[in-house]
């Protein structure tokens, strides 16, 4: 952001400069070039007026030469002509360019001056008594070099230059200024945010500095922080009550019910062991309540996963259950194992993400056999894992529906299997989907956030 803003105040300096300065430049240099020759006109009829004395009266009064010759500048190349065209005083070489400046002038009777590459040329008709009616008696050549006015004219463009270089230096201070002022405090937020997605929620946003905007989004995500905090912590405590509360009367209504069907007779044994598998499935439905509440509360800091072994691993220890059912885990991978692909997740989340859709793959194909494909594939933004068994599938309305709580198409479910996959993949930054398989069956798909969406985070540990 701060190069966006260094970049677009530049640039609008340098719009107002461009329309601005150049004109004003153009048209000092022009006033400069009609001064200079304004005030060499001036000069050549002031030395008219001494020569028509000296013309008038045909004398060669040496002091009214020397008042000529001071007239003039020094660097000026001066000429006085009577009105035969002879020379009478003379300094310097003028340039043959005046012959033709002279003839013009005596031809209109006017004064001429030109500007040439190094130098101005003004030429003036001396007449008798000052009378511009009368007879010329003479004729007035003055040059003077353009070095002074080339002089100041570079003096001119060197201090608009500066004066630009030096608008162009506070604009980028000023927009570098502005910029940090504006994204130091958004930094800042950006960082809290991070911290706290990775588990720290305790961490606040600087509320003091910033434009007025920033620091009431600060202070809105401060708030909002507050109450995450409360929520997850109470969230927590509760998980924990629940966990001990509800798991220890189980415990002991299973210890009892085992001590009752050992002493009973063989009528009351068998509702007995019905009683005892509706408590062995309230025990899986509270496991499974517990497991998507942390799910739904998880803020664990993400680590950086070689997806293909961790799969592999996953395979491996699923296997024995797979062979006690028929049924054949194959697992499919597109990369090398020790590079790509990498994803990002919470610690232990893969796992259980795995641990469900495998369980949920064997049992639905149930004792009958059959195939569940574990493959792996990569691109440059994640990594997707795709779980694919050829058992009964599901409809499309049960598709719909599959994400959440309690919703099985299996009697012994508990319908959180997927419930919890899902919400451990969202809950970091991944997608999950359902689709059908080839020939028949359910694919589950999962894309991961490659490591690149969590860079700049704080790793596990």
């Amino acid at each position: 952001m701060t190069r966006r803003i260094v970049l677009a105040l530049v640039a609008l300096t340098a719009a107002v400069l461009i329309a601005a300065v150049l004109p004003l430049a153009f048209n000092a240099a022009a006033h400069e070039r009609d001064a200079f020759i304004n005030d060499a006109a001036a000069t050549a009829r002031s030395l008219a007026a001494i020569a028509e004395e000296r013309l008038g009266d045909h004398t060669a009064d040496r002091a009214l030469s020397a008042a000529l010759l001071s007239a003039a500048r020094q660097g000026d190349e001066l000429l006085v002509l009577n009105r035969a065209g002879d020379v009478v005083v003379e300094q310097g070489v003028p340039r043959d360019a005046w012959r033709q400046l002279a003839a013009e002038a005596a031809e209109s009777g006017a004064p001429t001056t030109e500007l040439t590459k190094d130098r101005v040329i003004a030429v003036e008709t001396v007449w008798n008594d000052g009378k511009f009616d009368g007879m010329p008696i003479g004729t007035v050549v003055l040059e003077r070099p353009t070095g002074p006015l080339d002089q100041n004219i570079d003096n001119l463009w060197l201090y608009l230059a500066v004066l630009s270089g030096g608008a162009m230096a506070a604009a980028v201070a000023v927009a570098i200024y502005f910029a940090r002022w504006v994204s130091k405090p958004l930094v800042g937020l950006d960082n809290a945010a991070r911290q706290i997605a990775d588990g720290e929620l305790s961490v606040r946003a600087r509320t003091r500095s910033g434009p007025p905007e920033v620091r009431r989004m600060a202070a809105t995500f401060n708030m909002m922080a507050g109450r995450l905090e409360t929520l997850v912590h109470g969230h927590r405590a509760m998980l924990a009550d629940a966990s001990h509360q509800l798991r220890t009367p189980l415990t002991a209504l299973r210890l009892r019910l085992d001590l009752l069907a050992a002493d009973s007779p063989p009528t009351a044994a068998a509702e007995l062991a019905g009683a005892q598998e509706e408590i062995a499935r309230l025990s899986r439905l509270v496991d499974g309540l517990l497991a998507t509440a942390r799910a739904e509360s998880v803020t664990e800091r993400v680590v950086p996963i070689n997806l293909i072994p961790a799969v592999a691993e996953r395979v491996a220890a699923w296997q024995p259950v797979a062979d006690a059912h028929g049924v054949k885990l194959v697992a499919e991978h597109d990369g090398d194992g020790d590079g790509r692909p990498r994803v990002s997740l919470g610690v232990g989340h893969l796992e259980q993400i795995l641990d469900n859709l495998l369980d949920n793959a064997i049992e639905a194909l149930g004792d009958r056999g059959g195939c569940v494909t574990v493959a792996v594939a990569s691109s440059d933004a994640c990594a997707t894992v795709t779980v694919a068994d050829d058992g009964p599938g599901m409809s499309e309305q049960e598709r719909s529906r599959a994400f959440l709580r309690f919703t099985t198409g299996s009697q012994n479910g508990t319908g959180l299997g997927l419930a919890i996959v899902q919400r451990l993949v969202t809950s970091n930054g991944g997608t999950v989907r359902l689709e059908d398989t080839p020939g028949g069956g359910l694919t589950v798909v999962l894309e991961l956030p490659g490591t690149a969406l969590y860079e700049g985070t704080n790793p596990a540990g």
